[in-house]
């Protein structure tokens, strides 16, 4: 089996009412728990708060120097995500296929390389 990160961006997301964002959590939570019952699922975070950064790290000369912000530059904002265990590539595509359609907004999947593998 080979693990993936099923992700989306926060920054692809229209605003949502409240209601709206409580369908779309049982839709995706539904397929949460079909990736559980499958044995596949082996770690979700539920969705993340950018509000509730905690702190920015950097090294400095050879030390890491921990801040309150300003926090990396970045367009982008992990939103959540969905570590899965599966057989393939296939598979991974179905899964993030299955909470695009329940969410109704993009999510990228990404194989993580195997224990002591290196880079290409």
């Amino acid at each position: 089996m080979t693990e993936y990160l099923i992700t989306f961006n926060d920054e692809w997301v229209a605003e949502h009412t409240a209601e709206e964002l409580r369908q779309k959590s049982t839709a995706s939570w539904a397929v949460m728990k079909e990736m559980q019952a499958d044995g596949i699922l082996l770690f979700s975070n539920g969705g993340l708060d950018r509000s509730t950064a905690i702190c920015s790290v950097e090294a400095v000369d050879g030390e890491p120097v921990f801040s309150d912000g300003p926090y990396v530059e970045t367009k982008e904002h992990l939103g959540g995500f969905a570590v899965v265990d599966v057989p393939d590539d296939e598979a991974a595509r179905y899964w993030a296929g299955r909470l695009a359609t329940a969410l109704d907004w993009p999510q990228e999947v990404h194989r993580f390389r195997g224990p002591g593998a290196r880079p290409a």
